[in-house]
């Protein structure tokens, strides 16, 4: 295997409401920064994660290259996901040995329409989408199936919140209150807090093999492992309260070979943060989601790649010698993806 590592990574200051900018406009300034940081103006490979059903469009991503310069012209692909899955396919293909570098990006903007339909409606069109149930439902059935208490709920919310806020890319969220009668659910037993925000953003990261990350990066953050694993789509034949498919491909990364300083996870909803410490058999010293994760702010498409970038982060300036990025995407974590990276 080709050694592998993130060398760059970027992100816009992520905001609840549409600034008027299109996805072009969007992605360019972060565009411009990893390839600064970098120091590469062209790269082996390029490769994006969007949702048509958030732009409202057929093949958005299209015009969002306009901000990444396709002439002369470049090897591109793209994934109609989660960006973390642009960043699969980039390190597959740099395994192949005729490129050295690799551009992935993601993007979305959630303001302009309603994310808990466009969710239920791009990942489950046929199957339980009659039953009227949303994504935000699903997540709802999930906690009551693992019977975490609402206390516990909101204490991971909270610690979200007041991270979000120390991070000057996600939203200023205000701390909450105690529990109380007048708290409002958004499905019982998840309140407003306990579910991602609708945010609009873009991430891009770099990633370099071999003598040209170590050129580029004083400390790259190697990818030591790397897997997806998937579970059955339908809600009805799995175990809810449980993440098998994130336990498969923790174990097929390496999580649980050394200790690990730093995960970011992609929890949408509070509980899912439990499930998935669970899962990848984190210790309870375990700094999990020191950015503030999805709670404190949801770029749609991005949010992935974000984590996977931030633990990187984190590993590049030397505040985390092994850290893991986890990427979720389906109903209930249906699939996850764990990178685990090291300095």
């Amino acid at each position: 295997m080709r050694e592998v590592a993130v060398v760059a990574f970027a992100q816009t200051r992520h905001t609840d409401h549409d600034e008027g900018l299109s996805e072009a406009e969007l992605i360019a300034p972060i565009i411009e920064e990893v390839k600064r940081v970098s120091g590469l103006s062209r790269f082996g490979f390029t490769c994006s994660g969007s949702c048509d059903y958030l732009a409202g469009a057929p093949f958005s991503f299209v015009s969002a290259l306009d901000a990444i310069g396709a002439w002369p012209p470049i090897s591109e692909s793209h994934v109609e996901m989660d960006a973390a899955w642009a960043l699969y396919e980039a390190w597959v293909r740099l395994q192949h040995g005729d490129v050295d570098s690799a551009l992935v990006y993601g993007f979305g903007k959630s303001s302009l329409t309603d994310v808990r339909e466009v969710m239920t409606l791009q990942l489950d069109p046929y199957y339980l989408a009659p039953l009227g149930l949303d994504q935000v439902s699903y997540a709802a059935l999930q906690a009551s199936a693992l019977g975490a208490s609402e206390a516990k709920l909101r204490e991971i919310a909270r610690r979200s919140r007041a991270d979000g806020r120390a991070n000057p890319y996600a939203l200023d969220l205000p701390d909450l209150p105690d529990l109380d009668g007048d708290d409002p659910y958004e499905v019982r037993p998840l309140h407003t807090a306990d579910a991602a925000p609708p945010t609009d953003g873009a991430a891009a990261v770099v990633l370099a093999t071999g003598d040209l990350a170590r050129r580029i990066a004083e400390r790259p953050a190697w990818i030591t492992g790397i897997a997806h694993r998937a579970e059955p789509h339908y809600l009805g034949m799995r175990d809810l309260a449980r993440s098998v498919s994130a336990a498969d491909a923790a174990r097929a990364a390496g999580v649980g070979k050394a200790p690990v300083d730093v995960a970011e996870l992609h929890a949408q909803f509070s509980h899912e943060e439990i499930i998935l410490r669970e899962a990848l058999g984190l210790a309870p010293d375990v700094v999990v989601n020191p950015s503030g994760g999805p709670l404190a702010a949801n770029p749609v498409m991005a949010t992935g790649l974000i984590r996977i970038g931030e633990a990187a982060r984190r590993v590049m300036d030397g505040g985390a010698g092994r850290a893991v990025g986890h990427a979720a995407s389906g109903p209930c974590l249906q699939q996850n993806l764990v990178a685990v990276m090291e300095g």
